[in-house]
């Protein structure tokens, strides 16, 4: 497996516990829009949560794979909760469908950071455990960190005890660079540094002053980070997406656009042009 770049379903539906019937469309724009693949958060399978045969089905009619499903979780103590812990293996049961899918596992945003270091080793000790499990069952976890003011991991101490504590024997990284660069860190030396535990990439882009981007106008430099990925060989996805006010109202004309950046600025590093 070469690069490949998709897109994330929080394009079209922020809130990854949203439950909104709309794959369907997404699947159809993603095709169109020349990408290969989707990664799609747990709520929005709609139709296809209890059947993931179909949905292998309508991917394969589009000559397209779901690169993963983004999975998220509260993990308020050291251990899965007995529902976290049942939601969380039928997902990687479902994901046994899709050779190669990941297993993008996200913290939910808390109410504050208070008991920051307790909150943060709870949630990590979680992460190991499900990851754990899915490896067990031939499913790679990756964890995603975010960076809203209450998020537990989102500033470079937080990324320091993250990478410590996180049991990479079993649980790899998804850097979301919009992410990093919204914590206040560069995210082409972020890359750099975790390059040997990515396994999956988000792209979207931020400006300095911590504002959502169309791809391209803010200031993250994706072809760098491209370059830096394709020197060290890695072989997953990128995954694009974009959080600005337009992708409330006209969602597909987003995924268009960042199509040809990807086009014209980000698929001919891959195909051995250098920056």
């Amino acid at each position: 497996m070469t690069i490949k770049f998709g897109c994330h379903g929080s394009t079209w539906v922020l809130d990854y516990d949203e439950k909104v019937d709309c794959l369907d469309h997404m699947i159809d724009t993603v095709k169109k829009a020349g990408f290969k693949g989707i990664d799609v958060q747990y709520a929005l399978l709609g139709k296809y949560n209890e059947v993931p045969e179909k949905l292998k089905e309508k991917l394969d009619s589009l000559e397209l794979e779901l690169a993963a499903i983004t999975l998220p979780f509260s993990w308020e103590s050291e251990t899965e909760s007995e529902e976290e812990k049942q939601r969380a293996d039928y997902y990687i049961n479902y994901l046994k469908h899709f050779p190669n899918a990941k297993l993008n596992l996200p913290a939910r945003v808390g109410p504050n950071r208070d008991n920051l270091i307790k909150r943060q080793r709870d949630i990590i000790s979680c992460v190991n455990a499900v990851s754990k499990r899915a490896v067990e069952n031939g499913v790679v976890a990756v964890f995603h960190p975010h960076s809203p003011a209450t998020s537990y991991f989102r500033t470079e101490s937080d990324y320091n005890l993250l990478f410590e504590e996180l049991d990479t024997r079993y649980v790899a990284y998804t850097p979301d660079v919009g992410h990093i660069a919204a914590g206040g860190m560069d995210p082409v030396e972020v890359v750099k540094k975790y390059l040997p535990i990515i396994k999956h990439v988000h792209f979207k882009d931020c400006s300095k002053s911590f504002e959502w981007k169309k791809m391209g106008t803010g200031d993250i430099d994706f072809p760098a980070i491209v370059q830096s990925l394709v020197d060290y060989g890695y072989d997953g996805w990128i995954m694009v997406e974009e959080e600005t006010e337009e992708t409330k109202t006209n969602a597909d004309q987003c995924i268009y656009d960042i199509s040809k950046y990807v086009d014209e600025k980000l698929k001919p590093i891959i195909n051995g042009v250098r920056i």
